[in-house]
């Protein structure tokens, strides 16, 4: 898994995005993989943002929170 940033261009009628050829090596991707995308804007407000509005309702400690949350996007 790698988490990259990369920036979003105009592609004909789409938005597109293009993976750096060093990603694309280390995490052995082909063309017609099938990879998972999650898209955050702004990544540095939206973990803040995350916690901020479940503050008091985690039934757990934030770290077994974040631990699950890896688990159930990486399916680790």
């Amino acid at each position: 898994m790698a988490s990259i940033q990369v920036k979003v261009r105009k592609w004909g009628n789409s938005l597109g995005v293009i993976l750096p050829s060093d990603t694309v090596e280390n995490e052995k991707i082909k063309e017609s993989d099938n990879i998972n995308v999650i898209i955050v804007k702004d990544s540095r407000k939206a973990f803040r943002e995350t916690f901020g509005m479940l503050k008091g309702k985690l039934k757990g400690t934030a770290q077994e929170f974040k631990d699950e949350t890896r688990r159930e996007l990486y399916n680790r």
